[in-house]
């Protein structure tokens, strides 16, 4: 098989890469992104293209596969801009995909695309996608979900999946991770066990999250078996305030979301913290998921649990952990600390 992964460079589009290199059943591949990586796999190509604006048909021309990954976080403080690349570039991606006549598409949705839900029980892959409309990241994934249904009724030749993971960690994947959603004045190295005085209890937060190789598997089973529609994908543990306390040898303090979301809000629109108060609202709102059917349909089963994939994240948030890829670079130093508050925090792709 030849497989595109567009978005190659990525937290997921990296380990999905390794994970398709070694498959014996894959042939080729072509990793697109916006900049090319130093990081040089053995069966991978490397195609330098912005999904807004290239000519994406001519590199999916011959492929058995596309995977589409590529995703804009930032800047928070220009909806259109993510817009235009995530809603908008994901629409080009499809529709050439359809040109170039792919037999499967694999589509990375979100747990971000559900409408609200229960914390209390976990839904299956039938729940409503129309998302959190407060969050940037909520309205496009959900947006996306419409606009791959309007595809798969007019492509009924190709097979479409589309995958709707939790959170997802990996050590090269936190400096990146930092940057996108707490920014420059974190200091990574002092998150750690003996150094948090308390973790915020705000109801609701109950978050399922996996580790991102077990997320790259999952795509890899999704290209090569012959399964269609959505796919849930998480680990257990769900994630507690009372676990993240015992992770950080702390306690959890009990905190009105209400107050959470107003000190977010105020370090977003000072410019000090890039994640906007928008996806804290969706964080605290999402459902949690059955994903019953990924290992029952899909055959997929999480090698690590949420715990984990957390404790992996938070060991490379204070190592400074990276890989030689642009979105994954490591961290800088205190010159990369001024760089990002001098490009604007939240205010940057």
């Amino acid at each position: 098989m030849r497989v595109v992964v567009v978005g190659a460079t990525g937290n997921v589009g990296t380990s999905l890469v390794s994970a398709l290199e070694s498959d014996p059943g894959i042939s080729s591949i072509v990793g697109v992104a916006r900049r090319f990586p130093g990081w040089r796999p053995g069966k991978t190509e490397w195609r330098e293209a912005d999904i807004a604006t290239a000519d994406l048909a001519k590199i999916f021309t011959g492929a058995d596969a596309v995977v589409h990954l590529a995703w804009l976080f930032q800047p928070t403080h220009d909806p259109v801009t993510t817009w235009r690349v995530n809603v908008m570039g994901s629409e080009r991606v499809f529709r050439a995909a359809g040109k170039a006549r792919v037999p499967t598409l694999v589509y990375a949705s979100s747990v971000g695309a559900y409408s609200p839900g229960p914390k209390e029980q976990a839904v299956d892959e039938t729940w409503p996608t129309h998302g959190w409309p407060d969050a940037a990241y909520g309205r496009e994934k959900a947006y996306v979900e419409r606009l791959l249904d309007i595809f798969e009724r007019d492509h009924p030749d190709i097979r479409v999946v589309r995958m709707r993971p939790g959170f997802i960690f990996k050590r090269e994947a936190a400096s990146e991770q930092r940057r996108i959603f707490a920014g420059p004045l974190v200091p990574g190295r002092l998150v750690r066990p003996g150094l948090v005085p308390f973790v915020p209890d705000i109801p609701g937060l109950r978050l399922q999250v996996l580790h991102t190789e077990d997320a790259a598997e999952a795509y890899r089973l999704a290209v090569t078996r012959p399964v269609i529609g959505a796919f849930n994908l998480a680990a257990d543990p769900v994630i507690t305030p009372r676990i993240l306390a015992d992770i950080f040898g702390t306690r959890a303090v009990p905190l009105p979301a209400r107050l959470a979301r107003t000190a977010l809000a105020a370090g977003w629109h000072l410019r000090l913290v890039p994640a906007s108060p928008g996806l804290l609202e969706m964080a605290l709102k999402i459902p949690l998921m059955d994903v019953s059917r990924a290992h029952d349909e899909l055959g997929w089963h999480p090698l690590r649990n949420g715990r984990q994939a957390l404790e992996e994240f938070l060991e490379g948030l204070h190592q400074g952990g990276g890989m030689d890829t642009p979105p994954l670079a490591p961290e800088e130093g205190v010159a990369g600390r001024v760089k990002e508050l001098a490009t604007g925090v939240g205010q940057r792709p």
